[in-house]
Parts: C-alpha cells; structure tokens; sequence
C-alpha cells in the first residue's frame, strides 16, 4: 500500500519562511511526478508545484520566484521551500503523486495534508 506523509506545515509570520516534506512509502518502483497542491477554506484545492521524473518544474504563477520544489527520486521524497509567505496562502497542503507503479499497479496518491498558516 502506498501512502504519502507530509510534514514540515505550521504557523508562520507573513514574510517568513517553511519548508515542507513528503515522503512516499511502500512497494514502489517508479513515480512519475511529485508535488503540492493546496486548499484554503471554501476555495477549490489548486496545483503549487509539481517536479515530474525527467527534473521539470510546473508553479503556480501566484509563487514563482518564491517557492522552490525538489525531489530526491531515491529516497521517493519531495519538498517545497516557500519564501515570503503571505496571509492569503493560508490553507491545507496536500503531498501528490502522480502515476505510482507500485505491487504491479499504476495509480495516483495523496497524503492527508499538513496545516499552513501564515499570520499577518
């Protein structure tokens, strides 16, 4: 069974930093993408940044230049340093990733999400 645990979420000043974690545990073999999506309260979940297994990078406008994603493809392990945090960017952050082979299945995962808050 594959599951995916975040760590790293928390509460933070507006201007201040964090640095999120997820690692991708079980029977894996390859994962094509990793990445973050996010929820605030009463809004759509929305795509981050996402590291594909080939190094590019896909962010959301709102955090180019601000957050950073990597991956270390061994350890099956992504992060997402975010810079400059802002108020509005408060919400759930979700671990994803995308088309897992793993016990001779192919699938997509998520994990349960880690709590950012940044204060004004």
């Amino acid at each position: 069974q594959v599951q995916l645990v975040e760590s790293g979420g928390g509460l933070v000043q507006a201007g201040g930093s964090l640095n999120l974690s997820c690692v991708a545990s079980g029977n894996i073999l390859t994962i094509d993408a990793m990445g973050w999506y996010r929820q605030a309260p009463g809004k759509q979940r929305e795509l981050v940044a996402l590291a594909t297994s080939i190094g590019r990078t896909i962010y959301a406008d709102s955090v180019k230049g601000r957050f950073t994603i990597s991956r270390d493809k061994a350890k099956n392990t992504v992060y997402l340093q975010m810079n400059s945090l802002k108020p509005e960017e408060t919400a759930v952050y979700y671990c994803y990733a995308e088309s897992v082979y793993a016990d001779y299945e192919l699938g997509d995962y998520w994990g349960q999400g880690t709590q950012v808050t940044v204060s004004s």
